[in-house]
């Protein structure tokens, strides 16, 4: 009966199976489609409507989107909710089972550095700088700082809570934080990875620091992108 069941189950969805018992294999059944794994990625740091994750993933269509939040969905890795009011809007937002997929997206991440090929330049997103800042910090460096670091890029706000134990990052309002890291992906990209200095970013309105300046020069130190493979 339970093999009659997958063999009348549709084509699209038999074609997209391994039918292979192996752990890796059935992960790609999961989310192995084109734009799974990006669509996971811009959840990892909460829940965003649908408009939010077409302007991160400015490559992937209404309709492509769309089917893949329906199949992930479908598989337990997110759910849809509507916010309180006044708001009301419909969010989609990661299952707890689908945030353990954060490891996946840092390992293949950290993996996909070390490719000759990676090209920096091209767009990034929030949530892929801030996942790339918990992906590739050391935490060997941070000692006994205890901080609280704000990021605002236009109406999408975060702050992370550094730590030597971990630099946990949650959508939040970061008023209070710190310091706070103001502008666009690639100016925090430039200041952490490229030892672009503040002013310069400033002058090129691509960053602007406010707080603790010390914290800030000593927060960019932190990370350190892994030698390229050849």
């Amino acid at each position: 009966m339970k093999s009659g069941n997958i063999t009348n189950g549709s084509k699209t969805a038999a074609k997209r199976r391994y039918d292979d018992a192996c752990g890796l294999a059935h992960a790609l059944d999961l989310i192995g489609e084109r734009w799974a794994l990006m669509v996971l990625r811009e959840l990892m740091l909460g829940p965003k409507r649908f408009s939010e994750l077409r302007s991160d993933l400015p490559g992937i269509s209404a309709n492509v989107l769309t089917q893949r939040l329906e199949e992930l969905e479908q598989r337990g890795l997110l759910v849809r909710r509507k916010l309180p009011p006044p708001s009301g809007a419909q969010v989609y937002e990661l299952t707890t089972w689908g945030y353990e997929a954060e490891p996946i997206v840092q390992t293949l991440g950290r993996w996909a550095a070390r490719s000759p090929a990676h090209d920096t330049s091209l767009q990034i997103s929030p949530v892929s700088i801030l996942l790339s800042l918990r992906t590739m910090i050391d935490l060997a460096k941070v000692g006994d700082l205890d901080a609280r670091i704000g990021f605002r890029f236009g109406d999408e706000t975060y702050v992370g809570h550094l730590t030597a134990d971990a630099l946990d990052i949650v959508r939040s309002d970061p008023a209070t934080a710190d310091v706070i890291f103001e502008g666009i992906p690639q100016g925090i990209a430039a200041a952490v990875y490229g030892d672009v200095p503040f002013e310069a970013l400033a002058a090129q309105n691509m960053l602007r620091v406010t707080g603790d300046l010390t914290l800030a020069k000593r927060f960019t130190t932190l990370f350190e992108l892994p030698p390229k493979a050849f």
